[in-house]
């Protein structure tokens, strides 16, 4: 039998994702206590507490509340494209993987990917590929960066390069925009604070349902005119609401409470990397709550992956790698459990 089977009816330890955390005791007496109004009309004091909370925090003019990032992301590249327009992305970003299509379909744009290294790419590289757009050609409007990077391990953009390349858009006037779901990890991770990384493009957006703990919700930042064209797009879409502080006060009370317990998450991550290493397996070393590693020898991804979830352990399939998120809902007794079920695993 192995170690933890005996003890786990059900699923205890859930890494697959940090959208898997649920609400505290106290965010659910906030969202419980919330004063609501008709966000739609503007109309929702907490929703507009939440937007001027964020819209500061990320050194922006304004800012509108969305229910998804991925919505944030349809309402930042529509508010600064026209259809036929090129957006940049490096290519293994969310925009381009997990997105279904969404930037053609709704804003009819172009991709343009570029390679990246852990999930940047250089101003030289961007530079290459910008157009200013021609009888022939179309024009460059935005370039989407990624912060930190899912498929690049949860990597942070160096703020050097990331400077630089905001530097290299706008010196061809083409808009910056950040997917940043991730960024208060890399505000974390790096020390740089968030106006920082916020204030040097032009829109940016973080999300709330992640390792902030909360069940729905999503900021979209930027300048004013920018915003007043998102919210347009988020009625066209079907994103207005009603009674949405309900939703928003969980958001508040994550970044009163759960932003900096952050660096606990790294910190269980680099655990869980160094006893899977212990356990033989080549593991990339995360910067953020992010562990990705190969199925171990012997075993396909699925046959792992249904292994240790026998045992009470989920992780997630990311094309042929395994990935491992740390969070909110795990602890380091958790990590030390999970490390243990893999080991064994791995030991036959």
């Amino acid at each position: 039998m192995h170690p933890a089977s005996s003890r786990r009816a059900g699923l205890v330890i859930d890494l697959s994702s940090d959208t898997s955390t649920r609400p505290t005791p106290a965010m659910r007496a906030a969202i419980a206590a919330a004063e609501v109004g008709d966000e739609q009309r503007g109309e929702d004091p907490t929703v507009n507490a939440l937007q001027e909370r964020v819209a500061d925090l990320l050194g922006q003019e304004a800012a509108l509340f969305a229910v998804t990032g991925t919505m944030c992301n349809r309402l930042a590249v529509a508010a600064q494209t026209t259809p036929g327009d090129v957006v940049v992305i490096e290519r293994d970003a969310h925009l381009m993987r997990y997105e279904t299509g969404g930037p053609a379909l709704m804003s009819g744009v172009l991709l343009e990917q570029l390679p990246g290294h852990r999930g940047s790419f250089t101003p030289e590289q961007l530079d290459e590929v910008l157009t200013a757009g021609s009888v022939h050609v179309p024009p460059t409007t935005l370039v989407a960066l990624e912060q930190t990077h899912n498929l690049a391990g949860g990597a942070v953009w160096p703020l050097d390069r990331y400077r630089a390349v905001a530097e290299c858009a706008h010196g061809r006037g083409v808009a910056v925009h950040v997917d940043g779901a991730r960024l208060l990890n890399a505000v974390v991770a790096s020390g740089v604070p968030a106006d920082v990384w916020g204030g040097l493009v032009d829109t940016v957006w973080i999300d709330f349902t992640k390792g902030l703990g909360a069940p729905i919700g999503a900021v979209l930042a930027g300048p004013a005119d920018v915003l007043d064209r998102a919210r347009r797009f988020k009625h066209l879409f079907g994103g207005a609401m009603r009674q949405a502080g309900i939703a928003a006060a969980g958001c508040l009370h994550a970044l009163d409470h759960h932003v900096e317990r952050l660096a606990e998450d790294h910190a269980n991550a680099a655990a869980l990397a160094d006893g899977l290493r212990d356990a033989g397996i080549d593991v990339e070393a995360p910067e953020t709550n992010m562990v990705y590693f190969p199925p171990p020898d012997g075993w396909t991804l699925p046959g792992f992956l249904a292994a240790i979830e026998a045992d009470g352990v989920r992780m997630g399939p990311v094309g042929r790698r395994v990935r491992a998120v740390t969070h909110l809902d795990v602890g380091a007794a958790d990590v030390r459990a999970a490390v243990e079920v893999v080991a064994s695993r791995v030991a036959g």
